[in-house]
């Protein structure tokens, strides 16, 4: 049976018709990172009355001065500030060295009244600097980004309950949740193997109980791999690249995806698009994430979700309950 969220996402989708079956219902990750940020608001109103005068403390580190790094810098900060959360942006300038960087973040791994430490990247510095080796500097109790070898070896031997998960899997993940459909037994394909999206993904579908299989630019029958998906994870970064003639019928399609394509009829003479065909593809699917709309929304939700968590992990090992 389908959640009350599967239901309630169903609303307003055309019904089904004996002669062919209906569009995908949408999953909208707008209405999830809503229930997401009310939830992690409650929370953060019940650990200030347990514990006076406490806020969560979300550090954002960025080098430089970027548009799009400000833009989603932006984001981030006006979501903490909705939940509760005490956010701070330290901007260093572009003329960093690797070594200020990484001074920055001891001083912010060692402020008790920090509980995430994000490093926003690209570092955008005239200096050469080894983002590796910075996200790696970054506490593993406060790597709300998920982003360190330590969570991520965590994450890649099944310990989810004592590590930090990369937002956008974690988004992905919970995007799934909402259809109602069991991740357990489910045949899953994640189109892509990067550290921030491919590989968690892959880890954290495979501990969830999913059969997985990952695709990526030298998997020769790609088509044929995604007709037997279940459950399809895409971030591949090319545009519309998954047919919708390759999905399989019923399937859950989650498209993280975000691509620019001309388009004449925008103002900006382009528009946003997925890696997946949405309009073939949400014609044989069972649900399926829009773009934009969809895992945008769920990543920067996880993110205040991981700071939110660390806090009450930090409280727990730190403070005694009054």
């Amino acid at each position: 049976m389908l959640s009350l969220a599967a239901l309630s996402l169903r609303l307003g989708a055309p019904g089904r018709h004996s002669s062919r079956r209906s569009i995908a219902t949408v999953i909208s990750g707008f209405k999830t990172s809503k229930l997401v940020r009310e939830r992690l608001k409650a929370e953060v109103e019940l650990m200030k009355s347990d514990f006076s005068g406490f806020r969560p403390g979300l550090v954002v580190l960025q080098v430089g001065d970027r548009d799009d790094s400000n833009l989603y810098i932006s984001t981030k900060l006006k979501a903490a500030a909705e939940i509760g959360i005490e956010a701070k942006h330290v901007r260093l300038p572009n003329t960093t060295t690797q070594d200020e960087v990484l001074r920055s973040i001891l001083a912010v791994n060692e402020d008790l009244s920090v509980h995430g430490l994000i490093v926003q990247l690209p570092l955008d510095s005239v200096n050469v600097i080894d983002s590796e080796l910075v996200s790696n500097a970054v506490s593993p109790e406060k790597d709300v980004d998920g982003l360190s070898c330590i969570n991520a070896g965590k994450l890649s031997r099944g310990d989810l309950n004592n590590c930090f998960i990369p937002c956008t899997p974690n988004g992905c993940m919970e995007l799934i949740r909402q259809t109602g459909v069991s991740v357990a037994g489910k045949h899953a394909v994640v189109i892509g193997r990067s550290k921030i999206v491919g590989a968690p993904m892959h880890d954290l579908l495979l501990w969830n109980h999913a059969t997985v299989t990952t695709c990526h630019s030298k998997t020769a029958d790609l088509p044929e791999q995604v007709g037997r998906a279940d459950i399809l994870v895409v971030g591949a970064g090319q545009a519309e690249m998954v047919r919708g003639e390759w999905v399989k019928e019923g399937a859950v399609v989650i498209d993280c995806g975000i691509n620019y394509i001309p388009d004449e009829t925008k103002a900006s003479g382009k528009r946003v698009v997925g890696d997946v065909h949405y309009a073939s593809a949400n014609q044989r699917a069972g649900f399926i994430t829009p773009v934009p709309g969809g895992v945008g929304p769920m990543t920067v939700a996880m993110l205040m979700e991981n700071t939110v968590q660390s806090a009450q992990r930090l409280l727990l090992k730190n403070q005694p309950r009054r």
